[in-house]
């Protein structure tokens, strides 16, 4: 008798939280036209199907954990010719991102709430991505929560598998160990190349500084990016 593989450790915890009243009229008027249950999008109803959530087929970006969606909603702003599809289990922040959408007219943003692995593993087609952000995960600081940590080999290779050749991973934390273990996870993966010969890249000057990455500099902890791009076959 086959042993089933143990179920993946959860790498987020979901918070309830209030929304305020805009976000819950943001909520009110938008959710139902631009936002998914992932769990929904998994069992098919609705199905998976980017080009007919935007009206088009277009590169794609998928966002794992938009946060507040401050990044999410500037650079999609910033690239009306890339579909995003933002991935979060916070309430709050998706509703926040929903005004956000709303404020300023953006057209390619749709939201998914719930687990960004899942809808990986079971939705998104491989090579199908033109870009993966992963902006500022829970570092889970504890040591013996760190396997809770998203950026792992196993998940890697997940995201590395769904981006197209030529496609990008973008990381970002300011977490200084939690950055070690991105650059020595990401470097080991064969399917990624580093785009730094020095490692850790210079901050690009597109990707906005949030709040939250401003507060993190004004405790004194450096924010670390890195990139890499999706290469076509494994050197032997």
């Amino acid at each position: 008798m086959s042993v089933p593989p143990p179920a993946p450790i959860p790498t987020f915890v979901h918070h309830r939280s209030r929304l305020t009243e805009g976000q819950q009229r943001a909520w009110d008027r938008s959710w139902a036209r631009l936002g998914r249950d992932v769990r929904d999008v998994v069992a098919g109803d609705p199905p998976y199907d980017p080009p007919a959530w935007f009206g088009r087929t277009a590169p794609l970006v998928l966002e794992i954990g938009s946060g507040m969606g401050e990044s999410t909603a500037a650079l999609a702003a910033a690239a009306p010719d890339r579909d995003h599809l933002a991935v979060e289990v916070f309430e709050p922040g998706l509703a926040q991102l929903l005004m956000r959408v709303e404020d300023a007219g953006l057209t390619n943003i749709r939201l998914l709430r719930g687990d960004a692995l899942a809808l990986l593993r079971e939705c998104v087609p491989p090579g199908s991505l033109d870009t993966v952000r992963i902006f500022f995960p829970d570092p889970w600081p504890k040591r013996r929560h760190r396997k809770r940590r998203l950026v792992q080999p196993e998940v890697m290779a997940l995201v590395a598998a769904r981006l197209a050749v030529g496609g990008t991973l973008h990381l970002a934390t300011d977490w200084a160990d939690y950055a070690e273990q991105m650059r020595s996870v990401c470097d080991a993966e064969p399917l990624l190349e580093n785009l730094s010969a020095q490692g850790f890249s210079p901050r690009p000057p597109w990707r906005p500084v949030t709040k939250f990455e401003e507060r993190a500099r004004q405790e004194g902890r450096d924010v670390r990016d890195l990139l890499y791009r999706r290469v076509e076959s494994v050197s032997l």
